[in-house]
């Protein structure tokens, strides 16, 4: 990476997916060309939190996150608030989930996923770190439950690879909540999502990959890494009439807003 080289965050990506066996310290490398300063990788199930911690512990541009994942919700043991609370001791650990509701392809579990929701909502109140939210066919549901925790107790949250309507887009964005831009908004056809984004505030904007899924542009199709998060970021730097060095910057001091623990590590290291 030259000095010169905008640098920008991979809100979420899953490095300790097979896919990246044997080759994460070469996709580290890569991502740091691209300017990809540093990234949190998640944790879908508690029981593969030790070997996500382990990633995060080996290198300095990674932190991490654990919880359930939606689509998991009915074949993994029920996370408990404490259970939670107690991972998020870890230094490096920076956010709860990503948990949330998949309608799509696992709508008989609708019930668990809301169950488990409803606990990574509270461990997320408890420890202050933000929430990270997977939606997909549930906005009504998603809307709800999301807003309904608030009047309980304050949390922070992003909706993680953010493609769902505009009405849910405005019901995060209410509620102080982030969305964030994955290589779905780079995609041709994805003119109405790329509308949704614009009319957000830039201050409230984030970028990942989701890798090893949904690479955008040039590399649709292959799997996805942290590098590409530039190839998603330029393309939100021209939903937002921005150039890409500012829009990098912007979407930075988003992630250090939001992802508080990331920022006070790197100010410490």
């Amino acid at each position: 990476m030259t000095q010169s080289t905008p640098q920008i965050v991979d809100s979420h990506c899953h490095l300790d997916f097979p896919d990246f066996d044997g080759e994460r310290e070469a996709i580290i490398a890569r991502a740091a060309e691209a300017g990809v300063a540093r990234m949190v990788t998640i944790c879908t199930r508690l029981r593969n939190e030790p070997a996500v911690r382990a990633i995060a512990e080996a290198h300095a541009p990674v932190f991490y996150a654990a919880g359930t994942h939606p689509m998991s919700a009915a074949d993994e043991p029920l996370a408990t608030v404490e259970e939670l609370v107690s991972l998020a001791r870890h230094p490096k650990f920076v956010g709860i989930g990503e948990s949330g509701l998949d309608y799509h392809y696992t709508a008989d579990s609708a019930e668990i996923q809301k169950r488990s929701l409803q606990i990574h909502i509270e461990a997320a109140q408890e420890t202050g770190l933000p929430l990270i939210i997977h939606a997909r066919a549930a906005d009504d549901d998603m809307a709800r439950i999301l807003s309904g925790g608030m009047k309980h107790k304050t949390y922070s949250c992003v909706m993680h690879c953010f493609s769902s309507s505009a009405e849910l887009a405005r019901a995060a964005l209410d509620l102080g909540f982030y969305l964030s831009m994955s290589g779905i908004a780079a995609f041709p056809k994805s003119q109405e999502l790329r509308d949704i984004f614009a009319a957000a505030p830039l201050d409230r904007i984030l970028v990942e990959t989701d890798s090893p899924y949904l690479a955008p542009p040039p590399y649709r199709g292959k799997r996805n890494e942290p590098a590409y998060t530039a190839h998603t970021a330029r393309v939100g730097a021209d939903v937002f009439g921005l150039d890409y060095p500012d829009f990098a910057a912007a979407t930075t001091a988003n992630f250090d807003r939001l992802f508080w623990k990331a920022a006070q590590w790197k100010a410490a290291a």
